[in-house]
């Protein structure tokens, strides 16, 4: 016999009032687990970028699990957003672990930065305003406060913004957004690789090269430019200190 398949007015209202709660109930979920996938992501960024994780340092799912109480597909998520940013990398059986870069690899990034900030930079001095010096003295006040103040971290960040915003100046997308991608490899590297106690950026380099944008002169710039990059690539050592820390410890969770 055939199955009656009519629904009844009250039946409607059922699945009406039933189905947007458990839509809301499962967005309320998925908006959970992405707000900490952000905050493993950040966690782990930060603790690379203060020295706390060093180079190596395996971060297995379980644990971080544990830390974070939530379930391993949260974690995994968490993880192949930190490896698409080259700040972990994910080796088959093995696991995550932070980023080792080789020497090779460190060269290849710095070519590419000097290769392509040369070309922001050279475009930056053609489309640059009065206005936009002005910015870029006002950064370098700021960088100069920043390097006598606070922590080594925070001279890094104030570093990068200042090659950005020369990028931004050069009004170009596409350049603006592979020099992103590029400087904050370089920061990672100088995160993980050079010393504490020096600056990741010379202020009076940083000076040098914007006295020469403001009297447009190119070749000088560049040239300045190429070698101050050359200097940072040389204060990194790619030494692995291993640390007797706890993965809590070095997450600043404990």
């Amino acid at each position: 016999m055939p199955t009656n398949t009519m629904h009844t007015t009250e039946d409607s209202d059922l699945a009406d009032t039933v189905n947007p709660s458990s839509k809301q109930e499962t967005a309320r979920g998925q908006a959970g687990h992405e707000d900490v996938v952000l905050r493993i992501y950040q966690t782990v960024f930060d603790s690379v970028m203060s020295q706390r994780l060093t180079p190596g340092t395996k971060l297995p799912e379980a644990a971080l699990s544990t830390l974070f109480g939530v379930g391993r597909a949260v974690v995994q998520k968490a993880l192949q957003k930190l490896a698409h940013d080259h700040i972990v990398e994910l080796r088959p059986n093995r696991g995550a672990v932070v980023s080792t870069p080789t020497p090779e690899e460190v060269r290849e990034i710095f070519d590419a930065r000097r290769a392509l900030e040369s070309a922001t930079l050279t475009l930056a001095i053609k489309r640059i305003t009065k206005s936009d010096i002005k910015k870029l003295r006002k950064q370098l006040s700021e960088e100069h406060e920043v390097m006598h103040r606070f922590e080594q971290t925070d001279w890094s960040r104030l570093a990068s913004s200042f090659h950005m915003r020369i990028a931004e100046f050069s009004h170009n997308p596409t350049l603006i957004r592979y020099m992103n991608e590029l400087i904050s490899r370089c920061s990672l590297l100088v995160a993980l690789y050079e010393p504490s106690g020096h600056a990741s950026c010379e202020h009076d380099e940083h000076a040098r090269i914007v006295d020469l944008i403001e009297q447009g002169k190119t070749e000088e710039a560049v040239a300045a430019m190429v070698i101050h990059l050359a200097s940072l690539e040389n204060h990194i050592h790619l030494v692995i200190q291993q640390s007797g820390n706890t993965l809590a410890r070095m997450l600043g969770m404990r």
